[in-house]
């Protein structure tokens, strides 16, 4: 089935070459970080977490949420996802490999990758967050191909891999549930240190992902003759109202805890990122507008004509998906290091480098995203209007 995605119009090839042109000039930057090191971005010893982690721990929440497509349609045999649940199998494919890029690209000797293979370490949250997503990358190609496989044979998908669709669904909880525990389980860290953060980790995936699957689905009927269906888009965006919701609810109880207790490493970073702290604040700004971004999609998403009007929902989408980038992509992270134990404030921001590295990273994954629909719309071309077999 692959060389259907090398078939396509001049637009198509187009596309193609931008993404690989971005993702070209970011490799030549990345031999520069490899030659110089670390020092070429915006990270130090104060803040040693930075644009490239921020973006791997937002990436793990868009792989995650492929599984609030497949618990209805497989589990439940909720048939209006017959069509889109390959598109979010895929998704979750595209980003696994997005964040596995960026730990690689954080690594200042990437060699050193390999030691989680050759001196495995139980005890440490981190090697089992490397199995979780290795896992998860699998699973999702093994599922989604053979699914689609099965489809353009049309006939039913073999029974092996039901229990693999099965065994996805609690990997898929575990990958992000996992990720989170890497911040909680830092006692040096208050502004992680929680036991709701695996929660909103899920809540903020559960709500960014499925929106950008709005916005790909409703695309994809735009430039193609492939249909997702508007009943399941629609149903995707209960999730996301739902998802947002107790995302922004467990946000509330965070700053509740830490402003009625009054907990100091907590609050300060809450006065730095919304506030600024010692005359510091260069993320107030984006932390702003990452709430009023999100109040304005639980206000648009709260109506269910809003959401029945694809064009306010694509907005409304857009909204939701920048706000949790910021916040999760980018507050979360930095938020935690900034002040230091030792109540000092050094700002982060990335520099130059550093953003054509990670802009390079997200055009790989668009180029795999592009070329893994291509096949997926391919063949639900070739099928027809009617719902797939699986």
């Amino acid at each position: 089935m692959f060389e259907k995605a090398l078939q396509g119009r001049p637009k198509y090839w187009l596309w193609i070459l931008f993404l690989l042109g971005i993702t070209g000039a970011g490799f030549l930057v990345y031999l520069q970080q490899l030659k110089i090191g670390l020092g070429i971005t915006g990270m130090s010893r104060d803040v040693s977490w930075g644009f490239y982690i921020s973006q791997f721990t937002f990436l793990v929440g868009v792989a995650a949420s492929a599984v609030m497509l497949v618990i209805p349609y497989y589990l439940h045999d909720y048939k209006k996802f017959s069509k889109i649940v390959i598109l979010g199998e895929f998704l979750a494919v595209s980003a696994v490999l997005m964040c596995i890029l960026f730990i690689f690209v954080d690594m200042g000797q990437p060699m050193r990758i390999f030691n989680v293979l050759l001196h495995p370490t139980p005890n440490s949250i981190l090697f089992w967050d490397s199995v979780v997503l290795t896992g998860y990358l699998i699973l999702n190609i093994v599922i989604g191909w053979t699914t689609l496989e099965a489809d353009r044979k049309e006939v039913p998908p073999p029974q092996w891999v039901k229990p693999l669709i099965y065994l996805s669904v609690p990997w898929a909880v575990s990958i992000h549930t996992v990720t989170a525990f890497i911040y909680a389980g830092l006692p040096g860290r208050p502004f992680w240190m929680t036991a709701i953060m695996a929660a909103r980790f899920l809540a903020s995936a559960f709500a960014s992902g499925p929106a950008f699957l709005i916005i790909l689905a409703l695309l994809i009927r735009k430039l193609t003759k492939f249909d997702p269906g508007k009943e399941a888009i629609q149903a995707i965006a209960k999730i996301v109202a739902y998802a947002m919701y107790a995302n922004f609810f467990f946000f509330l109880l965070e700053v509740f805890t830490a402003l009625y207790s009054n907990i100091p490493g907590h609050m300060a970073s809450f006065q730095y990122l919304f506030a600024g702290l010692d005359g510091h604040g260069k993320l107030v700004p984006l932390m702003w507008l990452s709430v009023i971004l999100a109040i304005f999609a639980l206000a648009m998403l709260v109506f269910p004509s809003v959401r029945a009007n694809e064009t306010t929902l694509a907005i409304t989408c857009v909204a939701v998906f920048i706000s949790l980038w910021i916040d999760k992509g980018f507050g979360l992270v930095i938020g935690g290091f900034v002040p230091n134990p030792f109540e000092r404030v050094t700002e982060y921001w990335p520099t130059l480098p550093e953003t054509v590295i990670s802009v390079a990273v997200w055009a790989f994954g668009f180029l795999v995203l592009t070329m893994l629909y291509k096949v997926a719309v391919s063949v639900r071309e070739a099928q027809g209007p009617g719902e797939s077999l699986h």
